[in-house]
């Protein structure tokens, strides 16, 4: 079983090193690149203002965040959702880099940017020159991101899972259970049909084959008996 998390953050700004912190975390489970319905969601209490930009995007207030725990009272849940899995983010630099801040606040281990698979990157190679944010990919692979109105970390989790798959090749993406768990029905695509095309060689294709077939070394069809 190859377990995966699907991991995004929002925060109060765009530096850790400015002062800003983490505002909410989301997780998704993966198995074999299906989620398994096993999620960790929480707001942060930043202990600070937010930027007015990030409250643009997430929609996120200090007033609506206030009453959240402080990281240092979800650490260790979020730690042990994610265990030794590999990470999953769009743009991991970002995430990584404000998630171990707030570890290193707390005397913790950090993230390795090794265990993270960024989908960033990987869709630039796959599209070269094409737009490859979160929204520009679901409209890509036909992924509905109507909610996503704002910013959201599991929200955005649950959209980035979709895109993950189809960025992976597609795996699983054919493969759907009936209600009796005992059939399984693989999904096919339809094609166009086109009518058969009969042809009628003429004089000259006939000679020309003939041709080709005289000069043939040790033909099979002379060894098989008459």
């Amino acid at each position: 079983m190859r377990r995966e998390i699907v991991l995004d953050t929002e925060t109060t700004g765009l530096d850790p090193k400015n002062g800003d912190r983490v505002v909410e975390i989301g997780c998704v489970e993966l198995s074999n690149f299906v989620p398994t319905g096993k999620t960790f969601h929480s707001y942060v209490n930043p202990q600070r203002a937010m930027h007015p930009d990030a409250t643009a995007i997430s929609g996120l207030t200090e007033e609506f965040l206030k009453d959240f725990p402080l990281f240092e009272e979800v650490a260790a849940d979020f730690l042990a959702f994610i265990g030794e899995a590999p990470l999953v983010i769009h743009n991991a630099p970002f995430d990584i880099k404000f998630l171990n801040a707030e570890l290193k606040r707390l005397d913790l281990p950090l993230l390795a940017m090794e265990r993270a698979v960024d989908t960033l990157p990987l869709a630039r190679r796959l599209f070269p020159g094409a737009p490859a944010s979160l929204d520009a990919l679901c409209r890509r692979f036909n992924v509905d991101n109507s909610r996503r109105t704002l910013h959201g970390a599991l929200l955005d989790c649950e959209l980035l899972a979709e895109v993950y798959v189809h960025l992976m090749g597609g795996k699983q993406a054919r493969l759907t259970l009936e209600q009796n768990p005992e059939q399984v029905r693989v999904g096919t695509t339809k094609t166009k049909d086109y009518p058969l095309r009969t042809f009628a060689p003429s004089q000259e294709e006939r000679a020309a084959h003939e041709a080709f077939c005289l000069g043939i070394k040790n033909p099979l069809w002379e060894e098989i008996p008459h």
